[in-house]
């Protein structure tokens, strides 16, 4: 069962603005994941090896969020909300405790431009509150002219193949329903496009399962795409690390060397190996005519 805890703060300014997720604040209506998904840069923390277990309900979230935004309106600090940053704003929990939808709420009412980022279909829940806040929140000054909309709707990915996504990330809406959902949201008019974070070495990287996954975007016409290789951390058994080595070692024996080779003495794959991914994605994007950023 999940824990309802009370807090203090709500809102988080970002020290700078991430060029891919344009994140100028973060609110995170729950802590802890249900997802529970094995390559989680969050793990490696106090969370625990079944993240579900540790879930926090901000019950009281909504309220100190309205205070946070209400100040910052005032001052006219107006930013891109991004939600969530440590965990996703539609875990299952959501349809009981309507935390993200109350967040949404208060968006629009102090006009506050937001980015969500998801693996869940329940977003689609939400449509009539994020056209609202499409056409009214207010863009921070410098990105007005940069930017004609005010809502940004990303879908997680880290392959396509339901088989991969029931390994690891057990807990999240199985890759293709997620497609699916990409597809609505597009259909429904909302700037909208995929974080493929990460992707999984020899996995869900390899050439023809890279190309097909591009060709798969584009022909659903998403408005970007954020490719990045995968980073593992940690040593303890609800580290990262050793989730995703115990099932490589289960599922896929005869890639546990190299995952060990290149992960025992460092948290992400060797500078070459980036260097082509980079090169590989690029190709893939100007082939396929995908943005690598949304600005």
């Amino acid at each position: 069962m999940p824990n309802e805890i009370q807090v203090k703060t709500v809102l988080n300014k970002t020290k700078r603005r991430d060029p891919w997720f344009l994140d100028d604040y973060t609110a995170n209506p729950y802590s802890g994941c249900s997802f529970n998904c094995l390559y989680c840069y969050i793990r490696g923390s106090k969370y625990g090896t079944h993240m579900e277990e540790k879930l926090g309900i901000k019950v009281n979230s909504p309220e100190i969020l309205e205070k946070n935004l209400a100040a910052r309106a005032k001052k006219g600090q107006y930013g891109i909300v991004v939600m969530a940053s440590a965990t996703d704003p539609y875990l299952h929990f959501e349809q009981d405790y309507q935390l993200t939808r109350r967040f949404l709420e208060l968006f629009l009412k102090y006009r506050f431009p937001v980015h969500i980022i998801t693996k869940s279909d329940l977003v689609i829940r939400d449509f009539d509150l994020l056209k609202e806040i499409d056409a009214n929140a207010v863009l921070p000054a410098e990105l007005e002219g940069k930017l004609s909309r005010k809502v940004f709707v990303t879908f997680s990915f880290s392959t396509l193949d339901d088989r991969v996504g029931a390994i690891f990330e057990p807990g999240a809406t199985p890759p293709s329903a997620r497609l699916q959902t990409l597809k609505t949201t597009l259909a429904a008019g909302f700037h909208s496009g995929v974080s493929l974070m990460p992707l999984l070495p020899w996995i869900s990287d390899k050439g023809d399962i890279l190309e097909e996954t591009y060709r798969t975007f584009s022909e659903a016409g998403v408005k970007y795409l954020f490719p990045a290789t995968l980073t593992l951390f940690g040593a303890d058994p609800s580290d990262s690390k050793p989730l995703v080595l115990r099932a490589v070692a289960r599922h896929y024996p005869e890639l546990l060397e190299k995952y060990q080779r290149f992960f025992d003495q460092s948290t992400e794959m060797p500078a070459r190996y980036r260097e082509a991914f980079n090169r590989k994605t690029r190709e893939l994007a100007a082939r396929f005519n995908i943005k690598e950023r949304i600005i």
